[in-house]
């Protein structure tokens, strides 16, 4: 196939080629409680035999149309695929300093965070999400999953991915030798996450014996895969991709 055809089926297969309003979901969303909390996720399943699950995280403005357009996408690839919901039924915030707000309160609770992304995981379970699953995030929702991945609470999770997330390792973490497989995505333009961070986490993973695989995309910024966003790079959200199916296929 032409590469230029190529692309314009990936793009018609993500829904970039058509307006946000034209988007139908396949699955349905789904409120469920953690604790005395209530929360609004969203379930696709694959038709037939899944062959495991995907748990994807969301960015900072909370689960939305992207996190449904992802998880749809997985589900057409035969996997389960469960958007959870870190802030709340019905908190989806708009403005900026309400995004930082709420991100800040699950960073400064790195506990709590845990226990609502483990929640979000048992609650797909409770559906009858296939086993075993696989973790991923944007952004962060990139940030919360390597924060399960080195906590190793999550059991039967095969694989974590970030894709343009926050890397540094908080104080009293360590990575450990059973954590992985890790798959990194970074855009090398991002100046919101520095290449020395990458580095860093690279050093870290190194040592530790954790299986991980980082990918830099060149001239890609922060929030590279955001279609419709000023920050979307086609190449780097297609090379990305490929480097996560890929990762499904060796975990899953």
């Amino acid at each position: 196939m032409h590469p230029l055809t190529a692309s314009t089926v990936l793009l018609a297969t993500l829904g970039l080629a058509t307006s946000a309003s034209a988007f139908t979901p396949a699955g349905n969303d789904l409120v469920y409680d953690v604790g005395d909390e209530t929360f609004e996720g969203y379930l696709v399943t694959a038709e037939g035999e899944a062959r495991g699950t995907v748990l994807i995280i969301h960015d900072w403005d909370g689960l939305d149309d992207y996190e449904r357009r992802r998880a749809d996408l997985l589900a057409e690839r035969g996997y389960d695929a469960f958007a959870l919901d870190l802030y709340g039924q019905g908190n989806r915030p708009a403005e900026l300093e309400a995004r930082k707000a709420e991100t800040q309160r699950l960073y400064e609770n790195r506990a709590r965070m845990r226990r609502l992304t483990l929640g979000g995981l048992a609650e797909a379970r409770a559906q009858g999400a296939a086993e075993p699953a696989v973790v991923m995030g944007y952004c962060f929702g990139g940030a919360v999953a390597l924060e399960l991945a080195r906590s190793g609470q999550a059991s039967n999770v095969e694989g974590y991915a970030s894709f343009h997330g926050g890397l540094t390792t908080p104080e009293g973490q360590q990575w450990r030798g059973d954590a992985g497989p890790v798959l990194i995505a970074h855009g090398g333009a991002d100046q919101s996450i520095s290449l020395d961070d990458v580095a860093t986490l690279g050093k870290e993973l190194e040592a530790a014996g954790t299986p991980y695989e980082i990918q830099v995309y060149s001239g890609a910024p922060h929030g590279f895969t955001v279609f419709g966003s000023e920050s979307y790079q086609e190449r780097a959200d297609e090379k990305s991709w490929a480097a996560f199916l890929e990762l499904l296929d060796e975990a899953l």
